[in-house]
């Protein structure tokens, strides 16, 4: 879906973009993770879509915001992969769920519960949501060379923010409550509302995708003054650092 040459959403054409690109959500995280680039410049933005490019080591990389939740995210990495990106890492924000998660700490998901919607309009709800392997090792090598709090396991994805913060509030309160029970139970690290859709949509395109998640509270424990003042930069470290390491090991 092209209109004047550009992409429908994103807005920048093939070639102007590398194959290793960060996915924020929020558009003004844009320019903040670009400062990590060698010459960065702006590309675009559209709606909820900003976008910059730059190099590491040499290579071209870059960042698209994706907004909230998963059809969104789904229409940014459909289009990135037209233009010829390959590698994706996430980076968000999240609640900690299980209760040594804290603030500060970095969940580096291995895989997402697909408690949302999108990801059913590419695969079965039977088919899991897995991150890439690569991925995942360059994210946990990262992390531990930058000395963060880290957590690697399966995380949850959902397409309500306030069904979870206020889950009595909703008609299906005694489900919602129920399966947050299950997700802890089994080991949820931490709950956010992207992943999943983003690790479906790649592996129907043949692509590679992972994420790494920002804790900014615990779901069930923690009060907002307790956040470190570079919570939400732990992530963004941790995937440019992830970034040089897969741009090494690719060669």
């Amino acid at each position: 879906m092209l209109i004047d040459g550009k992409q429908m959403h994103i807005q920048i054409t093939k070639g102007q973009i590398g194959r290793y690109v960060i996915l924020p959500g929020d558009p003004a995280r844009c320019e903040k993770i670009a400062r990590y680039f060698d010459n960065p410049q702006k590309l675009a933005s559209n709606r909820e879509y900003t976008l910059y490019t730059g190099t590491l080591d040499g290579v071209q990389v870059g960042v698209c915001s994706t907004g909230i939740g998963g059809p969104s995210a789904a229409i940014a990495l459909e289009e990135l992969v037209e233009c010829g990106a390959d590698t994706f890492i996430r980076v968000g924000t999240s609640g900690g769920m299980q209760d040594d998660v804290k603030a500060g700490d970095i969940c580096i998901a291995t895989a997402a519960i697909r408690q949302e919607g999108t990801s059913r309009e590419y695969l079965p709800i039977e088919f899991p949501a897995v991150a890439n392997f690569d991925i995942v090792l360059a994210l946990r090598d990262a992390a531990e060379q930058l000395g963060y709090p880290y957590h690697t396991g399966v995380i949850q994805s959902k397409d309500s923010f306030y069904g979870e913060l206020r889950p009595h509030q909703q008609a299906i309160a005694e489900e919602l409550l129920s399966k947050w029970k299950a997700w802890k139970a089994g080991g949820a690290l931490t709950s956010e509302m992207e992943t999943a859709a983003l690790l479906i949509v790649s592996a129907v395109l043949g692509v590679r995708c992972g994420a790494v998640l920002n804790v900014l509270w615990n779901a069930d424990n923690d009060a907002a003054d307790t956040i470190p003042p570079d919570a939400t930069e732990r992530g963004v470290r941790a995937a440019v650092e992830a970034l040089r390491l897969l741009i090494a090991r690719d060669v």
